[in-house]
């Protein structure tokens, strides 16, 4: 459809690429036009910290921030329990209160990054929802809130449906997924004033769901958008790489592997990533996106940056390409590259050249490092390593060795004392 958006904050989903799908595009776009509107995307606390697959919903946070809006981020601690079946093939392992709370308290650290948070009519707000789901009575929740959902409607939904025409179990725990999710709309209107639920488009069925319970219950008008389930240009989901998941969080991945995943994107990817994942002009993004032969790869140094700042800020982004350069323009060994480190106890009397490997985080196994090393893949301070029973004594590590996966992979290996 053809819509012209009046408001920053419509005009900026749709001309940067957030924008898949909305309930009203003209009564949102109205809302939006007053100021300090609250918009919410939720988090589920399964782990320490977000990967890059979340970083879109992070930005549409931001830029409903920049564009006058009141952020809010919903910490899953009441969902997390249950866990969201959403076009998953298998059921999440249940987590316990405290893991949970360990998750949230690491995830918690990315937004202060992207988001301000305060008392002012457009800083953001941090809430909980077991603040409300903790403490349900079960037969007053059935009673108010269950009698408005129809299963039927229920197992239309796509998320539920993929998995049941599969024939893989949904238990009825992870059915009530989508109601509470519901719920959170509902109270997130009632305590603090939200009307916009914001989410990738696969979240689509369950935002509905809160917006007619909203209506049936309160009768009040809220909105629901959502942002494009991203994949790169060959296909792969956002968030992963050949080594696993892209963390957000530092201490799970470190600022110069965040930077050099970027720095790696896809030629065909560059102008779309700009759009999304920096505060670029639109036309500059475009520009940068549209170069082709070397060219190509300042734009993806940008990119890099851009991303690396906002994120880790500029000190890290530049120490990252400062490694970056010294390590690819000048085969040089660069300061910032992951580093195992080992004491001499650890060393013993040698460490295998294929544990090294998987230790330093380049491989995910002996079987990956072997095959890596038969295949020509590997490197050991810039030469070709072919011999998978080398061992790395004391002597040899004399000095920090550089290990190689690949043409972008790099680690260094020290022996402490």
């Amino acid at each position: 459809m053809t819509y012209h958006p009046k408001s920053d904050f419509i005009a900026v989903m749709m001309e940067r690429g957030f924008l898949a799908d909305c309930t009203d595009y003209q009564a949102l776009d109205d809302a939006a036009l007053k100021g300090g509107m609250p918009g919410y995307i939720g988090f589920d606390a399964t782990a320490k910290s977000l990967h890059v697959g979340s970083l879109i919903q992070i930005m549409m946070l931001r830029w409903l921030q920049k564009t006058g809006g009141k952020p809010i981020t919903l910490m899953g601690g009441g969902t997390t329990k249950v866990g969201d079946p959403s076009f998953r093939a298998d059921e999440r392992p249940l987590l316990t209160p405290a893991q949970i709370d360990d998750n949230i308290a690491g995830i918690k650290k990315v937004f202060s990054a992207y988001l301000t948070y305060g008392d002012g009519p457009s800083d953001a707000l941090m809430i909980n929802n077991a603040e409300w789901l903790d403490d349900l009575n079960y037969l007053e929740f059935l009673r108010d809130i269950g009698r408005h959902f129809s299963v039927n409607r229920m197992l239309a939904f796509e998320s539920v449906k993929s998995r049941l025409d599969r024939e893989q179990s949904l238990s009825f725990l992870e059915f009530n997924y989508m109601i509470l999710q519901a719920y959170d709309f509902l109270e997130l209107n009632r305590r603090y004033g939200c009307v916009l639920q914001m989410g990738g488009s696969d979240q689509w069925g369950n935002i509905v769901n809160g917006i007619d319970l909203t209506r049936r219950v309160l009768d009040n008008q809220i909105f629901g958008l959502t942002s494009p389930l991203l994949t790169t240009s060959d296909g792969k989901k956002m968030g992963k790489s050949a080594d696993g998941a892209v963390w957000l969080n530092p201490d799970m991945r470190s600022p110069y592997e965040f930077w050099q995943f970027w720095r790696n994107t896809t030629d065909a990817d560059v102008g779309r990533f700009l759009k999304l994942y920096t505060e670029m002009p639109v036309d500059e993004c475009e520009r940068l996106g549209a170069l082709a032969g070397s060219e190509i790869n300042e734009a993806k140094v940008i990119l890099a940056n851009e991303i690396t700042r906002l994120c880790h800020g500029a000190e890290a982004a530049q120490t990252a390409e400062a490694t970056s350069r010294e390590v690819f323009e000048r085969g040089g060994v660069g300061d910032d590259l992951p580093t195992l480190e080992l004491t001499r106890e650890e060393l013993g009397d040698g460490l295998s050249i294929v544990q090294a490997i998987v230790r330093a985080g380049l491989a995910k196994s002996g079987k990956d490092a072997k095959r890596l090393i038969s295949e020509n893949g590997a490197k050991i301070d810039d030469a070709p390593l072919s011999d998978a029973g080398l061992m790395l004594d004391a002597a040899a590590l004399s000095s920090p060795v550089k290990l190689s996966a690949g043409k972008k992979r790099h680690a260094l290996i020290v022996l402490k004392g």
